[in-house]
């Protein structure tokens, strides 16, 4: 289905921001998108496809995109590497490869698994990747010469995720049975598991201090966890199908997520509420990414699109998130959440608005408005077409049933 940018809409539940919003859609996969990674300085961004391609975005006009072939079989996930001179990639085909983001599109190749590889990630020191499978694994390679390093096996079905914390230190996987492990790759021992997902968890991450993870489920969950404590924190109920992936903004104060109802979400973690819906992929998001920076995230889906967005925090708001960027370990434990949601809290941010951001917030609403009045207008040509298809249809039918019956 071709897309339509009308057809875009995002739906905030917060006003005083300014909304994300599309810069750009791209168009090259055959098949559905599995994973998208910026590159440190945002000048590319990498896409991976069941179509066993990967794709190199360039961020400038008119520069061209490239596509790399390699992989014998769909192409599950993506990473950059952090100084962003390496991509690896993980395929169906149950190998990894390490490409040169250049022209040339250069690669090697190594057998990682004994089934498909869903998970690569790079540490942040570059040095160390770990990668996850089918087969029920999680390994860890040294970059440098794709030397295997060691094993983590307690997993009891596929893997579907694996990343480093910030530091290093630890490794958080995801699985189909159910459970988010966490791993001391010093000890290699696991040191703790959470059981409180209903269902599969496709992907988790690392808070940007690590002292939390995220968790995205098919229960149609999204649950965070301080990894300290190992207590529940957040528990987000704002999709109704199954979460595919999530990604923390860098100031650690939001979190976007991609889900098989098509939408994308962004949530503040400081309220612990749902800020934007965006209705842009056509079918299931499959995943999300922001930049290292936070002012840009891209998403991918079942419709073949790769769609960059700007992310459009007001700059004074996004300024004030940097300052007060959230040490995860300080707040949310469930008093605390309770705290912020108090009506004291929610009677000094409404004296805290002026004229100014009312004007700015109606003008926003009218806005929302617009694209929705072109969107029931297009559903409404759409339903006109399908109505005079279902008339000549039953028109066909009673002149063949009439012909028949002389």
């Amino acid at each position: 289905m071709e897309w339509n940018p009308l057809l875009y809409v995002c739906v905030p539940t917060a006003y005083g921001q300014s909304h994300p919003t599309l810069e750009r859609h791209f168009k090259g996969h055959r098949d559905a998108v599995t994973s998208v990674d910026f590159s440190l300085n945002k000048k590319q961004l990498v896409s991976g496809s069941m179509d066993s391609c990967l794709m190199i975005w360039s961020m400038k006009p008119q520069m061209r995109a490239y596509r790399f072939m390699g992989h014998k079989d769909a192409v599950m996930c993506v990473h950059f590497s952090p100084s962003g001179h390496l991509i690896a990639s993980g395929s169906r085909d149950k190998t990894v490869r390490l490409w040169v983001p250049s022209v040339k599109g250069e690669s090697t190749a190594f057998k990682a698994h004994t089934a498909t590889v869903r998970s690569v990630h790079f540490s942040s020191d570059g040095q160390s990747l770990v990668t996850a499978s089918d087969d029920k694994t999680i390994k860890v390679w040294a970059v440098h010469r794709q030397k295997f390093l060691f094993s983590l096996n307690q997993h009891i079905n596929w893997v579907r995720c694996a990343k480093f914390s910030p530091d290093g230190r630890l490794i958080v996987s995801s699985s189909d049975d159910k459970t988010v492990k966490l791993w001391d790759k010093a000890s290699r021992e696991c040191v703790h598991s959470f059981c409180e997902h209903g269902g599969f968890v496709p992907h988790v991450d690392f808070h940007p201090s690590g002292t939390c993870i995220a968790a995205a489920g098919t229960d149609n969950t999204v649950k965070v966890w301080d990894v300290r404590m190992n207590r529940l924190l957040q528990h987000y109920q704002v999709h109704s199908a199954s979460v595919n992936c999530l990604s923390f903004h860098s100031s650690g104060n939001y979190l976007i997520t991609a889900s098989n109802d098509s939408t994308l979400k962004i949530l503040d973690l400081l309220e612990g509420r749902l800020l934007y819906t965006l209705h842009g992929h056509q079918g299931p998001a499959t995943c999300v990414s922001f930049s290292r920076a936070g002012d840009l995230f891209a998403s991918g889906g079942f419709d073949e699109q790769v769609m960059v967005w700007k992310t459009n925090f007001d700059a004074a708001d996004y300024s004030d998130v940097l300052k007060t960027q959230m040490d995860f370990g300080e707040i949310p434990d469930k008093q605390k959440i309770q705290e912020m949601e108090t009506p004291e809290l929610v009677r000094r941010q409404q004296e805290q608005i002026d004229e100014a951001s009312l004007a700015s917030t109606l003008q926003h609403i009218v806005g929302q408005l617009d694209v929705l009045t072109q969107t029931v207008s297009i559903l409404e040509q759409r339903l006109t077409l399908t109505e005079d298809k279902l008339k000549e249809c039953l028109e066909n039918q009673q002149k063949i049933a009439q012909s028949k019956s002389n």
